[in-house]
């Protein structure tokens, strides 16, 4: 059984599109079609609003949250075509404003700590920005231009995390980085891996399985074995989880065909239960069993206090 924790008032005048916790879940940071991005504070079940962020003229689709070690960082994106990062220097303030897309910005997401402070943003003209913060405070942009036909819609980026040498036997050498790799997925149905080769971005996995637009992908955390998993979500109303053991040959499970447009796919921290959302507003965790079956251990409809587990589902 899974409780519901704790129920926020947002104040919100519109829709609200993203809800994100920061890294130690003492903040909560909401964005809506009302333009604004707000972000709470949120301990032993009461909630105190911090800021209320205006600097978007269109809605705000989703925010992210920086790593703590670069300070206190929110990036969000909006219809307006905009990145706005913020900021807490004592208030609430913009930091950064990037505006060189030509539609709707979908998607952002940080890449692990150990790259940088370094943000992917994925747009409706198709391309993927990556935006780089260099220690003199200037930010450096690359892009991926025609990343997807009419659209991206989600980024997601792939761990820092190194195979673990005690897991590997042929290793000897202190672990290093591996190359910074991305997930994106967009409307002309695909799910697609680009990997950084020197000062570029490259194309080096094209997953074909969608038969709709792709609305969410997400590369499940690494505890360093030797696997990677990346969940993808459709309005064909499937979730598709990837896995490779190289990063290039990638093998498609279907997890569950639901029965409305699947819009979003979150992993939990230790990237072993992944929550799946949808338009017929339910929450529902799923966890893979020794046998390698996707069993639906949780679900939650909307207005339900509580997640009832005692209806399991395997594929």
């Amino acid at each position: 059984m899974v409780s519901v924790l704790n129920t926020v008032d947002t104040g919100h005048e519109d829709i609200i599109h993203d809800a994100e916790m920061d890294y130690y879940g003492l903040r909560l940071a909401t964005c809506s079609s009302d333009h604004s991005v707000k972000i709470f504070d949120i301990r032993n079940g009461t909630q105190s609003l911090k800021a209320d962020l205006k600097g978007h003229y269109g809605p705000v689709w989703q925010v992210a949250w920086a790593h703590p070690k670069y300070g206190n960082l929110l990036a969000s994106c909006s219809y307006d075509r905009k990145v706005i990062i913020w900021k807490e220097a004592g208030e609430w303030q913009k930091f950064y404003e990037y505006n060189s897309h030509d539609s709707s910005v979908n998607s952002v997401a940080w890449a692990p700590h150990e790259f940088g402070l370094i943000l992917a943003c994925g747009s409706s003209d198709g391309s993927v920005s990556i935006l780089i913060s260099n220690p003199d405070g200037s930010w450096e942009v690359k892009k991926i231009t025609n990343a997807h036909t009419i659209g991206c819609n989600a980024v997601s980026w792939c761990p820092a995390t190194s195979i673990n040498p005690a897991l590997d036997p042929t290793s000897s050498a202190r672990p290093s980085l591996p190359p910074k790799r991305i997930v994106t997925g967009g409307c002309d149905n695909l799910v697609k891996i680009w990997k950084e080769e020197g000062d570029r971005w490259v194309e080096e996995t094209k997953l074909e399985v969608h038969s709709d637009w792709v609305r969410d992908v997400a590369w499940a955390p690494s505890i360093g074995l030797p696997r990677s998993t990346i969940a993808s979500c459709s309005q064909d109303r499937r979730v598709i989880i990837w896995t490779s053991d190289d990063n290039v040959q990638w093998n498609s499970t279907v997890l569950n065909t639901f029965d409305d447009v699947v819009w979003n796919v979150s992993w939990s921290l230790n990237g072993n239960i992944l929550a799946v959302s949808g338009g017929d507003n339910k929450v529902s965790l799923w966890r893979e069993n020794n046998e390698g079956q996707w069993i639906c251990i949780s679900e939650v409809s909307k207005g339900q206090g509580q997640m009832a587990g005692n209806e399991q589902r395997a594929l």
